[in-house]
């Protein structure tokens, strides 16, 4: 798939992504952490993706295992 033929939010699917992460909001939160440092470091582990915006680039990262995160349980008192 080239950057002319992916068609906008439908990539990466989000159901794939799920597999990665297995929560939407945890996806949304990591996504949206990892796509504030590419926009800041103008770089991204996923150089050969298909996205050009950075939330993009960070879901291509996600999907291909090369950007991580780790959330903390919840404590409850």
């Amino acid at each position: 798939m080239t950057k002319t033929e992916y068609d906008g939010m439908r990539y990466p699917s989000v159901d794939d992504l799920l597999e990665v992460i297995d929560s939407k909001y945890k996806l949304a939160y990591a996504a949206a952490r990892r796509a504030h440092i590419i926009e800041e470091e103008e770089w991204t582990s996923a150089e050969d993706g298909i996205c050009c915006k950075p939330v993009g680039q960070a879901l291509e990262e996600i999907l291909e295992h090369k950007t991580t995160c780790t959330f903390k349980p919840k404590e409850i008192k």
